[in-house]
């Protein structure tokens, strides 16, 4: 059966060249959540002692975990849609009701971009920051690891 919600969305953004289509696989979307897993766990780890490696971790968690739903449906971001199509792709089709659960990402998307292209005087990454956001990023990965089984290949 195939998934509707965000369908013409998704069409837009292939055309638009923001996505491509790849073969699908839900063998490397798994890989992807496992990784993702694996950032979150170390981004607890070094949160105190390096907070700005450990949200790049947690934001990459985020990120790899939406990005394993479109390698399950067989999309996959383009150079020129870049991580806010992946984003973009994922609310189209899951929004609503799962909203509200995605939006930490592209706030903490950009505040990823303040760690790698630092501005004077932007504020500083604590461990707060990053203890704020595993929750949040925890939500992503469970969104993730539950819609596999119900979206297929795009």
């Amino acid at each position: 059966m195939r998934w509707e919600q965000g369908r013409a969305a998704i069409e837009g953004m292939l055309t638009r060249g923001e996505l491509e289509k790849v073969a699908a696989s839900r063998s490397q979307a798994d890989e992807l959540l496992d990784q993702a897993g694996k950032h979150v766990a170390t981004a607890r780890l070094a949160l105190e002692q390096d907070s700005i490696g450990a949200y790049q971790l947690l934001y990459d968690a985020a990120r790899k975990s939406l990005c394993a739903i479109l390698e399950n449906q067989g999309l996959r971001a383009s150079s020129r849609g870049g991580h806010i199509a992946v984003y973009e792709a994922v609310v189209a089709q899951l929004d609503p009701p799962l909203g509200k659960s995605l939006r930490p990402f592209d706030r903490m998307r950009r505040r990823r971009n303040e760690a790698e292209y630092p501005r004077p005087g932007a504020p500083r990454f604590t461990a707060d920051d990053v203890r704020a956001d595993i929750p949040k990023v925890e939500a992503i990965l469970a969104i993730a690891a539950t819609v596999l089984d119900e979206m297929q290949p795009f």
